[in-house]
């Protein structure tokens, strides 16, 4: 996969909003955390995660690009929050009390679990499976699982077994 080039006056703007909120958090927390490493390869329909041990945000190039200014005010803090979750009270519920605290109260930015992101751009090909009362949709990752024979998916609302919709071309 090609790597997305990002503008650098983009990538600025995001080092400096991680900048402004790591230093917020630092003056509020009498601390002195160290600014993480920012890296642009976190794939699929995820907009970043936080590395904890490396203390490392991986955000997502294609994602960052088609939602610029909702990145830098959400998915940056979002992200940092989490490091300095780790860092401050150790091993806690990924978005418990005490993250929702740091977003708010530290960071200042409502905490929200989840982005709203369109992310077609960014999903991959799906195939259709069907049971008695819907038509699903299935990762590559899972239907390669299923003709593999290592497993099998049931519907959560009928309980049937999922059976690979033949009269449908692979799609997303």
């Amino acid at each position: 996969m090609k790597p997305i080039r990002l503008p650098g006056t983009l990538q600025q703007a995001v080092m400096r909003a991680l900048r402004d909120k790591l230093q917020l958090a630092n003056q509020r927390l009498a601390r002195n955390y160290p600014e993480p490493q920012l890296v642009y390869q976190q794939r699929g329909t995820a907009a970043g995660t936080a590395w904890l041990q490396s203390w490392e945000i991986r955000l997502n190039p294609v994602l960052l690009l088609e939602n610029q200014q909702a990145f830098i005010e959400e998915v940056v803090p979002h992200e940092l929050a989490h490091l300095l979750v780790w860092r401050h009270f150790g091993r806690v519920a990924p978005h418990g009390k005490e993250w929702k605290w740091m977003m708010e109260t530290i960071l200042e930015v409502p905490a929200r679990r989840t982005h709203q992101f369109e992310v077609a751009s960014v999903r991959g090909k799906s195939w259709p499976y069907r049971c008695r009362c819907q038509q699903h949709y299935l990762t590559v990752r899972r239907h390669n699982r299923v003709v593999r024979g290592e497993t099998e998916y049931r519907c959560v609302q009928c309980g049937d077994l999922l059976v690979a919709g033949d009269y449908l071309a692979p799609g997303g």
